[in-house]
């Protein structure tokens, strides 16, 4: 009777402190990070069309795209693909993701491919390329939208954050193709 009672307090205790204690420590720091723990969003005119630090799928020829996503752009299941470079699948659908590319960009060689133009990241919201990324995209997106090949190439620059984590540079594709949407 005694050991019962003891699993029962220790059980009490447990739920109190994990279910109770726990998330409302945890709720507490986030209110001390940007936006409250909500997530930085960009908005156009008064609208959120997205999160600054989540990838999302674009994939109309109009607008720059992002790098490939293992759970297909969705955030409530962030994940990796888990396949190495000697999977055999998943070589198969990195060649799926070239041949695409090459079809779409047809003045570009298998060279000019970034790597990450056709791998997925290893959360699968990678919101960020590579500035290659971007820019072997200016001739396609700046004819599908009738702008100059400078122009749009100009705004890509612009949009180049040399200030990374890692120190390498990058391009958030949703800011670039918010500004694009922006340009005249």
């Amino acid at each position: 009777m005694k050991n019962t009672f003891s699993i029962i307090k220790l059980t009490v205790l447990m739920v109190v402190l994990l279910a109770v204690i726990y998330p409302l420590a945890i709720y507490g720091i986030a209110q001390l990070a940007p936006n409250s723990g909500k997530g930085e969003t960009i908005s156009v005119n008064g609208k959120v069309v997205g999160y600054q630090k989540i990838g999302q799928k674009f994939d109309k020829s109009n607008y720059f795209w992002g790098r490939p996503s293992a759970v297909d752009y969705n955030a409530a299941g962030s994940a990796g693909s888990n396949k190495g470079p000697s999977n055999a699948d998943y070589l198969t659908l990195v060649q799926k993701r070239i041949d695409t590319l090459l079809l779409v960009h047809p003045y570009l060689k298998k060279s000019d491919i970034p790597a990450d133009m056709v791998t997925a990241s290893g959360s699968g919201l990678d919101p960020n390329i590579s500035p290659k990324g971007a820019l072997m995209q200016v001739k396609r997106v700046a004819k599908e939208r009738k702008l100059s090949e400078d122009k749009v190439k100009k705004l890509v620059e612009s949009k180049i954050n040399k200030s990374s984590v890692v120190g390498t540079s990058i391009v958030n594709v949703l800011e670039l193709n918010v500004a694009l949407d922006e340009l005249k």
